[in-house]
């Protein structure tokens, strides 16, 4: 078993035709995706991914004649909190938004309509979510990944990749592996990812790689500490040495009058049970320190 994606994971791409959309399908059917369908608007009736892959100008054709049920989005900025919706409306439960640098305000409203149509939107500024020997939608490199039971979830990319391959040379695969997005605003959270984890009979261990800006950490953490006291847990913090008032690298990265402290979020997970590394590629060891074996 898997979260969020998987097997019977049936996928529409929105911006499929684009440099981007196109580059990165290529890469998720290649590693066994199953992509149904393609969305840009005008580009009706054509095909994408070397003629695989029939392309739609609405999301809601894609549904009707492909029967997808989940959206992988890389549409501009401009674009995407309406690439979101339309995913929405068209009955898509799960949409991965890959694009970054959507203003705060335009997502406020989306993530709410979301919600209301009891659906799940996973970032934007996310690189998507693996569960591999499955499926992966989104920008993950699926050459890193083992199939096994630590369950990741992320706030960053490029950390959740230094994460991964770490645990893969130590021999500890993942069950799913999701990035959530650094934004300030986002659709899925910490907690919302440990709820599915503590579900999946097949994730045994968690692993949590955080940063400053905001208290989701914190929240996550005193979740966990009720709800997943008897299963290993190890995390990691970036951003110990970043200066207050500053943004570094994700928009909701920033320490604010004090709070979303590197030292206040590694507290609350001590707190909490995590064993916190001082780096990511300590994880596969404090894994197996927590009593862990794979």
């Amino acid at each position: 078993m898997s979260i969020l994606i998987g097997r019977e994971t049936r996928l529409v791409v929105q911006g499929i035709t684009g440099r981007e959309g196109e580059f990165h399908s290529l890469a998720m059917q290649a590693y066994g995706t199953n992509i149904v369908a393609g969305m840009t608007p005008g580009k009706g009736g054509q095909t994408a991914l070397e003629g695989t892959v029939p392309v739609f100008d609405t999301v809601a054709e894609a549904v009707a004649q492909t029967g997808a049920n989940a959206s992988c989005i890389f549409v501009p900025a401009g674009g995407a909190p309406d690439a979101v919706l339309e995913a929405v409306a068209a009955g898509i439960k799960t949409v991965f938004c890959i694009t970054e640098g959507i203003p705060v305000l335009d997502m406020i409203p989306v993530v709410e309509e979301v919600r209301l149509a009891g659906a799940r939107l996973i970032g934007p500024n996310c690189p998507g979510a693996t569960s591999p020997g499955r499926a992966k939608v989104g920008i993950i490199p699926g050459s890193i990944h083992r199939e096994g039971r630590v369950g990741v979830v992320s706030r960053s990319g490029t950390l959740t990749y230094e994460a991964v391959q770490a645990m893969t040379d130590a021999g500890l695969g993942q069950s799913t592996c999701i990035g959530i997005g650094g934004d300030p605003v986002i659709g899925t959270q910490f907690l919302d990812v440990l709820q599915l984890f503590r579900d999946d009979p097949e994730t045994e261990a968690l692993v949590l790689i955080g940063e400053i800006g905001g208290a989701a950490e914190e929240e996550a953490a005193a979740w966990a500490a009720e709800h997943m006291a008897d299963i290993p847990k190890v995390a990691f913090i970036a951003g110990r040495t970043a200066p207050e008032g500053k943004r570094m690298g994700h928009a909701g990265a920033i320490i604010s009058g004090g709070a979303g402290t590197a030292a206040s979020k590694v507290t609350a997970l001590e707190a909490a049970g995590f064993k916190v590394a001082g780096s990511p590629t300590e994880l596969p060891s404090l894994l197996r320190a927590a009593g862990f074996r794979g």
